[in-house]
């Protein structure tokens, strides 16, 4: 069974607030970060709120951003945390064979090249030394990240549902 496309998709993080004139730190995971502000306003996750970006600057990992509505360190300290989305109709088509959103990677079942059955991905992780996925073992009592690379993960396969992990040794 095919994984559904989200509606929506999460484009940042706000990390902080920045300075005292409502700006913020966006952790952003668009391509390039200052893309943040071409797809229309920015949802909360729980889409009770929605902000147009009226200007943006480059930042380690990320941008400082102004959103509408925001004029002060209070507001903005007030959004920290907070996932930012949009609907995934403002979003072009991934262009190349191996690109996705990792939003749609959610889902997939991982598998062995053999087939084998290994779990369900649940989530896409970065600490920072590069994607993972993070997959839920039926029965374990933890969760088993994989890098996300062309390695470790040969073929992801959208429309099938699934990811095919070619696990190391010691991943098991």
């Amino acid at each position: 069974m095919a994984a559904k496309p989200r509606d929506r998709v999460c484009l940042g993080t706000i990390a902080a607030a920045h300075g005292v004139r409502g700006e913020v730190k966006i952790r952003t995971f668009t391509a390039t970060p200052e893309a943040i502000g071409d797809y229309g306003p920015l949802e909360l996750e729980d889409g009770s709120r929605a902000f147009a970006v009226e200007r943006r600057r480059p930042a380690e990992g990320g941008v400082i951003a102004k959103l509408a509505g925001i004029d002060d360190r209070n507001g903005a300290e007030s959004l920290r945390g907070q996932m930012l989305y949009v609907p995934r109709s403002r979003l072009p088509e991934p262009e190349e064979e191996d690109e996705y959103y990792l939003a749609d990677l959610i889902g997939l079942q991982a598998v062995r090249p053999t087939g084998e059955r290994l779990g369900e991905v649940v989530a896409v992780e970065n600490f920072g030394a590069g994607d993972l996925l993070e997959i839920e073992r039926p029965g374990a009592a933890a969760t088993v990240y994989v890098p996300f690379t062309r390695e470790a993960v040969p073929e992801v396969d959208i429309a099938g549902g699934k990811v095919v992990v070619d696990l190391f040794e010691g991943l098991e």
